[in-house]
């Protein structure tokens, strides 16, 4: 059996969420739960970890587990707490910050906090749940990436890097993961209504709730394959777009958005 075709399920043992205190990695781990996972929660808030550790519903339960992806002892330590219980079976690497940003603005201390989140952050979670994973010779490692990693898009600079370089390393993960018995997947969605894109000033296209994209990201994660994106259609437009040569990738999303003359 292919490890691509490999489904954890509750009594394979617990599930991990990083990014857990509000939008996606909140209404995952809700739904999850509602399944019969026990869900270890982190984000940096314990008491919004609490708050939704009150809300799970059976079968399943949250366990508050508070932490920092960008302190790397931090998730090592978190890893101990859970496999100290029981096998890691699915983590959910998803903790995520964005801002816009385009040339006029451009910051180089908004791209280190977003580098260090999006990116070190993953790479401080990934560390102890891949030696967890391949010494138990099994488990399911998904990465929350997006859309916005399949080329640049605008008032993404940075973000849009970040997400590219998550999708890349999913990729090269996974060249390596199907001989050890771990499944990898990249989870790349579209806009859903969080605090995050509520910053936007522009037309969302597709825009969805949390709670669709956590229902989708659940059955995906049931399912064989290597990427879950969502919505198709809106992945389907972007790689499409993505394949025009750069010059005219360039004009085509300027002219969508109306930007410069003609």
């Amino acid at each position: 059996m292919s490890v691509f075709t490999k489904v954890m399920r509750p009594g394979d043992g617990a599930a991990w969420i990083t990014g857990a205190s509000g939008g996606i990695g909140r209404a995952v781990a809700l739904k999850l739960a509602s399944e019969g996972w026990t869900v270890y929660a982190t984000a940096r808030s314990a008491d919004q970890l609490e708050h939704l550790a009150s809300e799970a519903t059976g079968p399943g339960r949250i366990v508050p587990l508070p932490g920092d992806v960008t302190d790397a002892a931090g998730m090592v330590a978190c890893v101990e707490r859970i496999t100290a219980d029981g096998p890691l079976a699915l983590a959910i690497l998803n903790a995520g910050v964005y801002t816009p940003m385009r040339a006029q603005n451009f910051s180089a201390q908004t791209a280190s906090k977003m580098l260090s989140v999006n990116l070190i952050g993953v790479t401080n979670a990934l560390d102890p749940v891949l030696k967890a994973m391949i010494a138990q010779g099994t488990g399911h490692l998904a990465i929350t990436a997006s859309v916005a990693g399949y080329r640049g898009l605008p008032d993404a600079a940075v973000y849009s890097a970040t997400k590219a370089g998550l999708i890349a390393m999913c990729e090269a993960l996974a060249m390596d993961l199907v001989d050890l018995g771990v499944r990898i997947s990249v989870i790349n969605p579209g806009f859903v209504e969080t605090e995050a894109t509520s910053v936007n000033t522009f037309d969302m296209p597709f825009l969805m709730q949390p709670e669709d994209a956590a229902r989708r990201i659940v059955e995906g994660l049931k399912k064989p394959g290597f990427e879950i994106a969502f919505p198709r259609r809106f992945a389907f437009i972007l790689r499409a777009i993505g394949l025009l040569p750069n010059r005219a990738y360039i004009w085509a999303v300027r002219k969508m958005l109306g930007w410069g003359k003609g």
